[in-house]
């Protein structure tokens, strides 16, 4: 029986020469094995930095950036410490630390961004033609939220606690609304400030007012006790009256102390049945009658002198506590117009709005680092773990 010859495949194979598969592989330049061997890699750092750089400088539009300064005052009460404290105290003025916060604060709020939507139409701005698609603003009707979460994004507040200046950076896609949205959160900022100031002077002269009032109230009160009282007692000022009294009183002791010394200066020389020593009895008895009389009018009764001037008197002394007390309040009144000026606070413009030349954003060399640094640590991260379990495994 003859036998078929072995194909040269299995031939070669048999006589340990190698075939086209293996011999392909082994004809692979060191290049492409080094490429193949860091696959993982260039598909999960390289390839995305790639990508990423290919993006933000071929698609991503520029962003323009307007900048602007400013400095919150109030009038000078102390001596300033810092060196700009010093130049603007020369002025008459300090910097306002809390008040430059609260416009910060204000600025990245709600309210401000309510104002700015309603002003200047800030969702058409953030969505210019011009703009990429992923910077710019997804939604034409977004949520408050939303659109809160991307114009502070596109827009910083910083403070600087030395100096008391706060720097405000707007981006836009076009120049001149980077401008626009930095300008009139500016007037905004104003308009806050005045608003906080008006609140202040306010509240420091709403209780001087309120005292103001609470005197003028008491001098009318006073004013009309005073006046019901002369009504009711029909008397205009006892004391007067009362000083008329008295001298009446002591006009008749008088006439009586001389009828008295009449009667003991005739007696000595004539006879007690003289007419006219009867005569002088009959005055002495009228003016003691007269006198009584007097007394009791004046100490008993509706009339009783010291009733009337006891309360005529609280009376007035209500009225003269109640005129100092006016003259008090309107004193401090004044004071608190004063104290109200003094916390006038103002907004000064250090750097208005520029309208930018050259686009800054994106910082595309930035990004591209980042991302390439940030995503060759998790590389690292994530090749060190899995080698560890590896070496577990076996």
């Amino acid at each position: 029986m003859k036998l078929s010859p072995p194909t040269r495949a299995s031939d070669a194979g048999l006589a340990g020469i190698p075939t086209s598969a293996s011999a392909g592989r082994r004809r692979r330049s060191p290049l492409a094995r080094a490429l193949w061997r860091r696959r993982f890699y260039l598909l999960l750092v390289v390839l995305p930095t790639l990508l990423t750089a290919a993006y933000l400088y071929l698609f991503a539009a520029g962003q323009y950036v307007s900048e602007a300064r400013f400095l919150v005052r109030g009038r000078q009460e102390g001596g300033p410490s810092t060196a700009l404290g010093q130049m603007i105290g020369a002025a008459g003025f300090k910097q306002s630390n809390e008040e430059s916060l609260a416009v910060r604060d204000y600025l990245q709020s709600h309210d401000a961004l309510s104002a700015l939507q309603r002003n200047i139409d800030l969702t058409g701005l953030y969505r210019r033609p011009e703009a990429d698609i992923l910077s710019r603003l997804w939604i034409a009707d977004p949520p408050l939220e939303f659109l809160e979460f991307y114009h502070l994004s596109m827009t910083t507040v910083k403070n600087d606690s030395t100096s008391g200046i706060t720097t405000l950076r707007s981006r836009a896609f076009r120049p001149g609304d980077a401008r626009l949205i930095a300008e009139e959160q500016l007037r905004l900022a104003e308009a806050f400030i005045n608003q906080l100031s008006a609140r202040a002077r306010e509240e420091t002269l709403r209780v001087a007012r309120e005292e103001l009032e609470r005197a003028e109230q008491r001098v009318l009160a006073s004013q009309a006790a005073l006046t019901a009282w002369r009504q009711r007692e029909q008397a205009v000022d006892p004391t007067r009256s009362a000083a008329i009294g008295l001298e009446g009183l002591g006009a008749l002791e008088s006439a009586l102390t001389a009828a008295r010394a009449e009667l003991q200066e005739k007696s000595a020389f004539m006879r007690p049945d003289n007419p006219h020593i009867a005569s002088l009895k009959n005055r002495i008895s009228s003016l003691q009658s007269e006198i009584a009389a007097q007394r009791q009018r004046m100490t008993q009764g509706s009339e009783a002198l010291p009733g009337q001037l006891a309360s005529y008197e609280r009376l007035q002394l209500e009225r003269e506590f109640a005129d100092k007390q006016l003259a008090s309040a309107t004193a401090s009144l004044e004071t608190a117009r004063l104290d109200a000026q003094r916390q006038q606070l103002f907004l000064s413009r250090v750097v208005e709005p520029n309208l930018a030349e050259y686009p800054l954003y994106p910082r595309a060399g930035l990004i591209v680092l980042s991302v390439f640094v940030v995503l060759s640590a998790l590389y690292g991260i994530g090749w060190m773990l899995v080698a560890g379990i590896r070496e577990h495994a076996l």
